[in-house]
């Protein structure tokens, strides 16, 4: 890492994480929103925002909210990676549940050291997509574009394979799991109700009925034989 940023600590670099994510729809990320995502005031967050746009890590747009420089998209997708490879590491290796990984990847992803993440990425077989089904950024920083899309968005009747849960949170991914909701599962688009209704998908092996937030974190490849659709990053 360059050493202008080696300093930071486990906080900065969670800040950094959040407004990548946050930032990924084109639009700035809002201090409160930030503030609401790392469990701090919004005043605290505006202090740090500031504490990294003085390190050139992040840019403030007033009235809008942050966004990462070039450099601080490299520290977050490092930090991103680390998490998402512990995460692999955790239910391969250590017999940990989907839902139970965030919190501990959370924890080790800003104590670890490029040797101890080579190791992992070694051992767990260069997975490229985290067992949520994120996307794994490369070791130099690139994070891969994927054919993803929200289920909800699709068409009535479009049928795909669900790539990613978009979630960390963990009694979803639970139930999720539960209904074989999970990433390599063949999912049909049945119907979804309107003003933000009900959403039904069918399986292999049943038909499911979820509310509107649970199916809007539902991402797929869809089937689409002979279809030129451009991708999208996730």
């Amino acid at each position: 890492m360059n050493p202008e940023t080696q300093d930071l600590n486990q906080a900065t670099l969670h800040y950094l994480d959040v407004i990548y994510r946050l930032s990924q729809g084109g639009e700035p990320a809002t201090t409160n929103v930030i503030a609401e995502r790392l469990g701090v005031t919004p005043s605290g967050a505006s202090i740090m925002l500031r504490r990294l746009a003085r390190r050139k890590l992040v840019q403030l747009t007033p009235y809008k909210g942050a966004t990462l420089t070039p450099q601080g998209i490299k520290v977050a997708l490092r930090t991103i990676r680390r998490h998402r490879l512990l995460e692999v590491f955790l239910i391969q290796v250590m017999g940990f549940r989907w839902h139970e990984v965030d919190k501990h990847a959370h924890a080790l992803e800003t104590v670890i050291d490029q040797e101890f993440e080579d190791r992992i990425d070694e051992i767990t077989g260069h997975p490229t997509r985290c067992p949520h089904g994120h996307v794994i950024p490369t070791r130099d920083g690139v994070m891969p574009a994927v054919p993803d899309v929200k289920l909800v968005i699709q068409p009535i009747g479009t049928a795909g394979v669900i790539r990613c849960i978009d979630t960390d949170k963990p009694e979803w991914l639970e139930y999720f799991g539960q209904l074989g909701l999970m990433p390599g599962a063949s999912i049909t688009l049945k119907s979804i109700a309107p003003y933000g209704g009900a959403v039904t998908v069918a399986t292999s092996e049943q038909t499911i009925t979820l509310g509107y937030p649970l199916a809007e974190v539902i991402l797929i490849e869809p089937d689409r034989t002979g279809d030129t659709t451009p991708t999208q990053s996730a």
